[in-house]
């Protein structure tokens, strides 16, 4: 997808909501294009769902304004909700309803809807059409979840935390669905506090923060701004060396100290571990933390406001 030559499918201008003195989205501007999955990423009360709500209508803005697929909902909302599909953080069902009793039940809500073998086709979840909702699992009520979210074929597709809370197992099997839907050609509003999940899924990030959006690009345009390519963390007993010293060491772009782990920026991991190791033997400091890793949205986030999303 060419997102330059694509048209929008959801448009935000000066987009504002405060709650007393909380100001929950803070004059937000934002473009997602048709036929991309857009990433709304940022920690817990970062403006992501606040956000998300008031693109599903469900949430009015306090200034600012809204258009999806070319319409607004305060003189097309009928039409929007036919449009539309919405996944919840979290969707409460009838316990003692089937799966199949449950798809049936949404499919009723739309003048248009998919048939309930091609629902249950699309979040596989065939073996379990006449399971009752109070049987199921975590990860098999996601994907009814968004299944129901499909109920009327939308062309735009809200997904607000959609893996929060599974396994690992459950969440790559969402987001191979996820992955799938991205081929039909949908387009998807993502949030998500996983940034791993915004790397494998999305084509365009805006990271968001105290509800405002304090980056957006691509994952791996994002990745690249840092200039780096790993990032190595460490952590010592006792004496430290200082900043000018690790800064010296050849490789290093840029040094900063989260808690009580030091983290090095480097561009030549295969010069700077074996230096900083040589360099803390030399003063007697011990290690007690030592890991590295390719340089991701996280550390983006980090490099941006100074701490970690698993922080929050």
């Amino acid at each position: 997808m060419n997102p330059a030559s694509a048209p929008l499918a959801l448009q935000l201008r000066q987009l504002r909501k405060v709650y007393g003195q909380l100001v929950a989205v803070d004059s937000i501007d934002l473009e997602v294009f048709a036929g991309e999955c857009f990433g709304l990423l940022g920690p817990n009360g970062a403006g992501k769902t606040t956000t998300i709500e008031i693109c599903e209508g469900l949430l009015e803005p306090d200034s600012g304004s809204v258009e999806l697929l070319g319409r607004n909902w305060r003189t097309q909302a009928q039409e929007l909700r036919e449009l539309l599909g919405i996944q919840l953080q979290e969707t409460t069902f009838s316990e003692k309803l089937t799966v199949t009793e449950t798809l049936a039940l949404f499919r009723s809500f739309y003048d248009r809807s998919m048939e309930v073998p091609e629902l249950l086709a699309s979040v596989q979840l065939e073996e379990k059409r006449d399971t009752r909702i109070g049987k199921l699992s975590g990860g098999q009520r996601q994907r009814l979840a968004l299944a129901c979210a499909l109920v009327g074929n939308p062309q735009l597709l809200f997904l607000d935390e959609p893996t929060t809370g599974l396994d690992p197992q459950a969440r790559r099997q969402l987001w191979d669905l996820i992955n799938q839907l991205k081929s039909s050609g949908r387009t998807i509003l993502l949030t998500t506090h996983y940034m791993d999940e915004a790397e494998k899924l999305c084509d365009r990030v805006a990271i968001m923060d105290h509800g405002k959006v304090i980056a957006l690009d691509t994952p791996r345009q994002l990745i690249a701004s840092l200039g780096v390519e790993h990032l190595l963390e460490y952590a010592t007993s006792g004496a430290a060396l200082d900043v000018d010293a690790l800064k010296q060491l050849q490789g290093v772009r840029a040094v900063s100290t989260v808690g009580s782990v030091t983290q090095l920026q480097v561009a030549e991991l295969h010069r700077t571990l074996p230096a900083l190791l040589e360099k803390l033997a030399e003063r007697g400091i011990p290690l007690t933390e030592l890991r590295t890793h390719s340089a991701t949205l996280e550390d983006v986030f980090v490099s941006l406001t100074g701490r970690h999303l698993r922080d929050e």
